[in-house]
């Protein structure tokens, strides 16, 4: 297992650290009942928070920030020589959290999206791990919610007996709310992406050969291209010419230069 800490990639704090180790973070927080939020970040995820002071430091204050896009492994390798053989994609870390709270018995919560997709995800989750317990799921509200909305959603998520919540809002809606339920639920929050559409069946992955070479970005931005071009056509040459300025040392990303937030987003 690989788990050296955090290293800054243009001033977001990310983890070194491989599938088995993220795991075991996970599920050994869910058997002790302890908080933990956990999200994967790709180049996209990354940009949201050099792009936005306040953002970023809600990133470097989750527990656990994994290594989701090729880029990003790449740039922890390079930067600061990380030896990562492999990213921590957020869809297989789902699965593989799955897989061990289906042996271990611990519940899974489900929120976001919508009800047919949660619906969906559960329902193969289920065939895929047959001892695998779905406590409950709630959609997304696709607004933000109040204080009182707020506090009885994290009250029904606690009487559901769940021992994890999955979470897919998108990014960065679904890091924001992590970061602000963490303290409200004792339990790891995994901000999950896209793996709620995959796993349900809804969108399609990119070919693992296009996975491992840094490309999923481009299949899916064919499958969805007016939702994405900005993405990955402006935000993708944005990482890059950053990127170099870090590796050359032409420009200081400094973490310690993120704003704490002033108000509650509370997006549900």
């Amino acid at each position: 297992m690989i788990d050296t800490g955090k290293q800054n990639i243009l001033g977001v704090q990310v983890n070194v650290i491989d599938y088995a180790a993220a795991v075991a973070r996970i599920i050994t927080a869910a058997q002790n009942h302890a908080p933990l939020s956990v999200s994967a970040l790709a180049v996209h995820g990354v940009m949201t928070g050099v792009l936005d002071n306040v953002h970023r430091y809600r990133l470097n204050h989750l527990d656990l920030v994994c290594p989701d896009g090729q880029p990003v492994r790449w740039a922890l390798n390079v930067l600061h020589g990380a030896q990562l053989g492999d990213r921590v994609y957020g869809p297989n870390l789902t699965l593989y959290v799955c897989e061990q709270a289906a042996q271990l018995g611990i519940p899974l919560y489900l929120y976001g999206s919508r009800l047919e997709v949660l619906t969906a995800f559960g329902k193969n989750l289920g065939d895929r791990f047959p001892n695998l317990k779905i406590a409950g799921m709630q959609p997304s509200r696709f607004r933000q919610t109040s204080l009182e909305e707020q506090q009885e959603i994290a009250a029904e998520i606690k009487a559901s007996g769940a021992g994890i919540t999955l979470v897919g809002l998108g990014c960065p809606r679904q890091e924001v709310w992590i970061y602000e339920y963490r303290d409200l639920l004792s339990m790891p929050l995994l901000a999950v992406g896209a793996a709620f559409d995959f796993h349900a069946g809804l969108l399609p992955q990119a070919p693992p050969q296009l996975q491992a070479i840094g490309m999923e970005w481009f299949f899916r931005l064919i499958q969805e291209p007016k939702r994405l071009w900005q993405r990955y056509l402006i935000l993708n040459p944005h990482y890059v010419a950053l990127f170099l300025l870090q590796l050359l040392k032409l420009r200081r990303f400094d973490p310690a230069t993120a704003i704490p937030p002033t108000e509650t987003m509370r997006y549900g």
